[in-house]
């Protein structure tokens, strides 16, 4: 589904939503903005597939916002509206962007997530809330404890839906699902369709309109991508050499391992670079301080595991850089998307010792396409190395006719 919609006047809403947005300087809605919010104010379920940085998390922020703006839509008592997301980062992350887009608004919103106290949230939801921002762990905590009830939700999101696969969450899920309204409106959002996705689709929405923009499992166009073929031992030194001689001014690292991080942050630390390691090993409280430290550039150089991969809004990033190359190509597409963020430009930068080809290639065949190759003077991998890298990548067509690229059809919807 798309739409041609040049402001956000066009999407019909009203002045105090308008208003924040103008004060966020948002210009004009991305094309998921664009598609979404008129399809929520109506009341549909909405099954989305969107790349990275699209804004989609406005997308559907700023409809509910306005549902709950009419306290008629439900007992001031109950939550009206819950955003399952898969990581505490995200969930923060959405509160914020609430916070901002509802400055005008009396919604009261509340986002709970693990690794903190359960007393505030539990004082918070019992004052009561219309819209909850939560982790599925943490939300069962509450509910198990008769801290919130969710008898009362008319909107549900479940956001990073993969994602929240890939963590272990969607037994958790379903059993939120049960304790809430069949009727109910849901959205969907996704970046790529597992068979598991598929099947909680088919369950949880109705009639689902899809909202697509963009190939699923492909970067945005305004990243810049580059394969530094390196032997392994030799990363580290390259990557400072990188860091030393690019203008490289706001760097995401990822690494597979949280101990990877840690000691690669020392490592960089030596460099004279502002450095910090971002981790599940860190504690709550240092995970928000460091994500506030790189968003104010106090920190140039931020070392993470795929627990940043999805969600993080950081505007400004210039490079990611894949010291370790993901062993999924989806992975790789949600990495490289923390940068070229709402349109800019952005540089993608892999690391790729030999044992790490047949994820390049496995990567190369999903986004259809080859990606640049560079060779640094002193960093050469050895030549057999080096001719495994040319082995090219299939093209579209080809995975469409080996079946790597399957439909899913949610009910009431055509083939896509």
């Amino acid at each position: 589904m798309t739409t041609s919609v040049e402001t956000f006047t066009e999407l019909g809403l009203i002045p105090e939503l308008l208003r924040a947005v103008c004060d966020a300087k948002y210009t004009a809605p991305t094309p998921i903005q664009a598609a979404a919010i008129p399809v929520v104010l109506q009341n549909k379920d909405v099954l989305g597939c969107a790349q990275t940085g699209t804004g989609k998390t406005a997308g559907f922020l700023l409809p509910i916002l306005q549902r709950l703006a009419d306290p008629a839509g439900g007992k001031r008592s109950h939550v009206r509206s819950l955003v399952l997301t898969p990581t505490r980062e995200l969930a923060a992350q959405i509160g914020e962007s609430a916070r901002i887009y509802g400055k005008y608004l009396k919604v009261r919103t509340a986002v709970v997530f693990g690794g903190v106290g359960l007393g505030p949230q539990t004082e918070q939801l019992r004052r009561g809330v219309d819209l909850l921002i939560a982790t599925p762990g943490r939300l069962l905590d509450h509910m198990e404890r008769g801290n919130v009830a969710l008898s009362g939700v008319h909107v549900l999101v479940l956001d990073e839906a993969d994602r929240m696969l890939d963590m272990g969450f969607l037994p958790d899920v379903r059993r939120i699902l049960r304790a809430m309204p069949a009727e109910r409106q849901t959205l969907l959002f996704s970046a790529t369709m597992p068979q598991e996705i598929e099947r909680l689709a088919r369950d949880t929405l109705r009639s689902p309109v899809l909202i697509e923009v963009g190939r699923r499992a492909t970067p945005v166009s305004t990243v810049k991508q580059v394969i530094y073929p390196v032997e392994a031992e030799k990363k580290h030194a390259l990557l400072s050499h990188l860091l030393m001689h690019g203008k490289m001014t706001q760097v995401l690292v990822f690494t597979r391992t949280k101990s990877r991080a840690d000691r690669l942050t020392q490592q960089l630390m030596q460099t004279g670079r502002r450095v910090a390691a971002l981790h599940s090993g860190k504690s709550q409280g240092v995970r928000t301080q460091v994500l506030s430290s790189f968003r104010s550039g106090r920190i140039e150089v931020l070392v993470a595991t795929d627990i940043a991969a999805r969600g993080l809004d950081v505007e400004g990033i210039s490079h990611v850089v894949n010291f370790d190359v993901p062993t999924t190509p989806e992975d790789y597409v949600h990495r490289i998307g923390r940068t070229a963020r709402a349109a800019a430009i952005g540089n993608a930068i892999s690391l790729a010792s030999s044992d790490e080809v047949g994820s390049i290639h496995a990567i190369e065949r999903t986004i259809g396409a080859t990606i640049p190759r560079r060779i640094i003077g002193g960093f050469e991998p050895v030549a057999s190395t080096l001719n495994r890298f040319k082995q090219p990548a299939a093209s579209r067509s080809e995975r469409i006719a080996s079946g790597a690229i399957r439909s899913f059809t949610p009910r009431g919807q055509k083939r896509w």
